[in-house]
């Protein structure tokens, strides 16, 4: 399986604390077959003003000790990023992470605020999407608005966006109500990529198994496969090369 969608970075955001809590997460992903895996610390400006340079720069040194503890998983590294007008600057200075290139588009991982869909947030995908960036949108099943108004989101399936929801929303850790909207949503055909979010081993742990298992039995093991491996190998395959 392949992460896309995980806060390991150490010392970086709210995610992994030190090296060892890191190396801890790659272990039990590893351990639960996860084979490649996309860091996604935030990018939030004002709380995680991190920056594609520090996070790649980072990124070499936990790769090189996830090898000397003899880790194979394979790293990359984007960003989980904010909605905000701020990510004008980093298109126009071509600093925004992207996942990578998949049919002539630059994937990248966009969070919106946990309680709302901001006003303008359409005239800013518009934006990504004109400049060829298709925005992953993390965990709209998390999203207090979407929870409320479920079809909401359908403003950006027809902009063309991608979604990821939480593995753990899958399996109810949660709660019951982002557990049905993931239902629903998959259901529907909205989701394209399904991944851990992962933040520490205890309670937001690196776990996909779990969710793949939910998923073919609601689903089938062919929409499994296409949540877990397939799409995200198409959006991060040029990062592997």
């Amino acid at each position: 399986m392949i992460d896309t969608h995980c806060h390991i970075i150490p010392g970086i955001d709210d995610g992994a604390r030190d090296m060892d809590a890191a190396l801890a997460l790659l272990a039990m992903a590893e351990a639960d077959g996860t084979t490649r895996m996309v860091l996604t610390p935030h990018i939030q400006f004002g709380r995680f003003d991190n920056t594609h340079a520090d996070i790649q720069h980072r990124l070499i040194a936990l790769q090189q000790a996830a090898h000397e503890a003899g880790i194979g998983i394979e790293l990359r590294a984007a960003a989980e990023v904010r909605l905000d007008s701020e990510i004008l600057s980093l298109v126009a200075q071509k600093t925004l992470p992207f996942y990578g290139e998949h049919d002539g588009q630059h994937f990248m991982l966009l969070e919106l605020p946990h309680n709302s869909i901001p006003p303008g947030s359409d005239a800013l995908v518009k934006y990504l999407r004109s400049n060829n960036i298709t925005p992953v949108i993390a965990h709209p099943e998390r999203n207090r608005a979407l929870l409320e108004r479920p079809n909401l989101i359908q403003q950006f399936v027809r902009l063309g966006c991608w979604f990821q929801v939480t593995a753990g929303s899958i399996t109810g850790q949660f709660g019951r109500d982002s557990k049905a909207l993931a239902e629903q949503y998959l259901q529907q055909g909205i989701i394209n990529i399904i991944a851990s979010d992962c933040h520490n081993t205890d309670y937001r742990p690196p776990i996909l198994s779990n969710a793949y298992q939910a998923v073919v039995d609601l689903l089938g093991v062919e929409a499994a496969q296409a949540l877990f491996i397939d799409n995200p190998h198409k959006i991060t395959a040029s990062m592997f090369e």
